[in-house]
């Protein structure tokens, strides 16, 4: 089914009801954006709520808004299955969709975004990998293409262990302590590796990497290793059906569940759900907030489901990772209109794009008007940092809802931003890239 033209009014009435349904669109009129997705296979119940938050998002902004200062939001959906190979096809099949082509890609997958580094530049299409992807990504003088805010995997894990270090009364309490890391056996779980192990010597705790090999049905042998070992604490890096077997398995040895924190891709509601009663106590670190109290839920209620809470509910309104979507596609529309402050309310290509997200500058005064006030924090990217080195909050599953347990943890910048350029310039090298100045 071709849904690439969803960018007219009316498109929230169809949405809310049956779902997305081609429709006719000003083609000359509309900015598109590509959605790689993944409704299908064992990492569904992580990718149909981000899908989700999306599309609601991008439906809101044409409905309520009538588009991005007058231009309409085009969006299709292709299904990725979380599969690189897919992924890639995806975006080959969508990039030059719409009058100017692809707006930007959120490829929604750390494998997938390392694959489309290498094209971005040649296509002209730049990334928006929020929180994911390849970490030197973050040193935009050799990426000039690929944009990772409001936070990185590693300054994330840095975080992670500045948190570890506030619960056991100091950084200096941390020598001798056992941290596993149980972690997807793939690009993207192993990416904190370096900044664990980095830590491990600087503070002299004691690491253990634990990879579960896709899709993370079977943990057995994990979990035995981890009940021999007894860690103080458990961080995880997982996705999709592996983060409800782990915390099964972590409650079945009895294990501390407030002891146990996952990454910001390990705490969704469907990952502790499954798990009922047992959950209860589990952490994740996040950068936004949970629930469906916010300004932007009810504008979404009112302008995408007519009202219908109900419908908007099965479509995971407030879930973790609906809220995330939200984030996501907020970031991009706004670096769309910041492209449009120097280029004009037209259609932006992918390099105008590029400009928009470099420049982008979200402050707590525009959250306001875009109904997230509190809802996630200020961004203002740069030259030299794609990444911005935000800080991270922790959450936790009370057994019926998230809870926010803690202020907001800087991440380790003095620690994390020497790896990112040391790592970013032997890029450059292997691939002949001449850094830019950003000065």
């Amino acid at each position: 089914m071709n849904i690439k033209k969803l960018a007219v009014a009316g498109l929230g009435a169809v949405a809310a009801l049956s779902g997305l349904v081609p429709t006719e669109a000003l083609a000359q009129n509309e900015q598109f954006i590509p959605m790689l997705v993944y409704r299908t296979g064992p990492y569904a119940p992580s990718g149909i709520p981000v899908a989700n938050g999306f599309r609601d998002y991008y439906t809101l902004v044409n409905n309520r808004d009538g588009g991005i200062n007058g231009v309409k939001i085009a969006f299709e959906e292709c299904e990725t299955q979380y599969n690189t190979k897919l992924g890639v096809e995806c975006y080959e099949k969508l990039k030059n969709s719409g009058p100017t082509g692809a707006s930007l890609v959120n490829p929604y997958s750390t494998g997938i975004t390392y694959q489309l580094i290498p094209k971005a530049s040649v296509d002209k299409v730049p990334i928006l990998s929020m929180g994911y992807g390849q970490t030197a990504a973050a040193d935009g003088r050799v990426f000039e293409w690929v944009f990772n805010f409001p936070t990185t995997y590693w300054s994330q894990a840095s975080a992670f262990v500045r948190y570890v270090a506030q619960q056991e009364g100091g950084l200096d309490k941390l020598k001798g302590k056992k941290i596993a890391h149980v972690h997807h056996n793939s690009a993207y779980g192993k990416e904190a590796n370096p900044t664990l192990e980095a830590l491990s010597k600087k503070y002299g705790f004691k690491l253990t990497l634990l990879a579960v090999d896709h899709p993370g049905q079977e943990q057995k042998a994990t979990w035995l290793q981890v009940r021999r070992l007894r860690p103080d604490w458990i961080f995880m890096s997982g996705w999709g059906v592996m983060n409800q077997v782990a915390i099964k398995e972590a409650a079945a040895i009895q294990f501390k569940m407030d002891h146990f924190v996952g990454n910001w891709w390990s705490g969704s509601d469907a990952d502790v759900v499954p798990a009922a009663s047992a959950a209860a106590g589990y952490k994740s670190a996040t950068f936004h907030g949970a629930g469906d109290q916010y300004q932007i839920h009810k504008e979404i209620i009112k302008y995408v489901y007519n009202g219908n809470y109900a419908k908007a509910k099965e479509n995971n309104l407030g879930e973790v990772l609906y809220n995330r979507g939200l984030v996501n596609a907020m970031f991009g529309v706004e670096a769309i209109r910041t492209a449009m402050s120097k280029y004009g309310n037209k259609p932006m290509t992918g390099e105008q794009v590029r400009w928009g997200l470099e420049n982008l500058n979200v402050t707590d005064a525009r959250l306001a008007e875009l109904g997230m006030k509190g809802f996630t924090r200020p961004v203002q990217v740069s030259c030299a940092d794609h990444e911005t080195g935000g800080p991270i909050i922790i959450q936790q599953w009370n057994g019926k809802e998230w809870n926010m347990v803690s202020d907001w943890i800087p991440t380790m910048r003095d620690v994390v931003r020497p790896m990112i350029e040391r790592t970013a310039a032997e890029y450059a090298k292997e691939n002949n890239i001449q850094p830019r100045s950003c000065t």
